[in-house]
């Protein structure tokens, strides 16, 4: 269960980076992830904690 919800917010995270800067970044799939080019890991990073607490 956390496991997933862990993997479903990274995926989220990233994808919604990636539509804010689609000129700096790409990502694709969802189990086994594609990534080219830079992520705010400080947001990658709050993300993963909400989602550990059990935030949004």
């Amino acid at each position: 269960m956390l496991e997933e919800k862990l993997k479903e917010a990274i995926v989220d995270e990233l994808k919604r980076q990636a539509a804010n800067s689609p000129q700096t970044l790409k990502v694709e799939g969802s189990e086994e992830l594609i990534v080219n080019g830079k992520i705010d890991l400080s947001e990658l990073v709050m993300v993963i904690a909400g989602s550990v607490a059990g935030g949004p």
